[in-house]
């Protein structure tokens, strides 16, 4: 009766953190600018050295959140900077597609 008591505690409190550590809206962010790389791509505005350059971008945000995410808590202050990088990697995603160079 102990063991299921705890277990069921266990449960409970994981699903607590997990929750308290969900990030839908930089997850969200994350797709949309994965979204606008590729129609870069497609289009040709993108070369495969922008292109190249801005998966890094990418690589390093989810980075960041994975380590904001790492004690079960995203503090305010971790939503902040993963959202002024967000910003950052947004604008050279515009900058790189609207660069002239193309691959076509």
């Amino acid at each position: 009766m102990l063991k299921v008591v705890f277990g069921i505690t266990a449960i409970t409190l994981g699903f607590a953190v997990s929750s308290y550590a969900d990030t839908p809206r930089i997850d969200n962010r994350e797709a949309k600018q994965e979204q606008r790389i590729d129609q870069g791509i497609r289009s040709g505005a993108l070369t495969p050295k922008e292109e190249a350059k801005l998966d890094a971008g990418q690589v390093k945000v989810e980075r960041m959140e994975e380590r904001a995410k790492a004690d079960g808590t995203v503090t305010q202050h971790e939503r902040k900077r993963i959202n002024r990088v967000q910003n950052e990697q947004s604008q050279k995603i515009h900058d790189m597609k609207h660069n002239g160079a193309h691959t076509h």
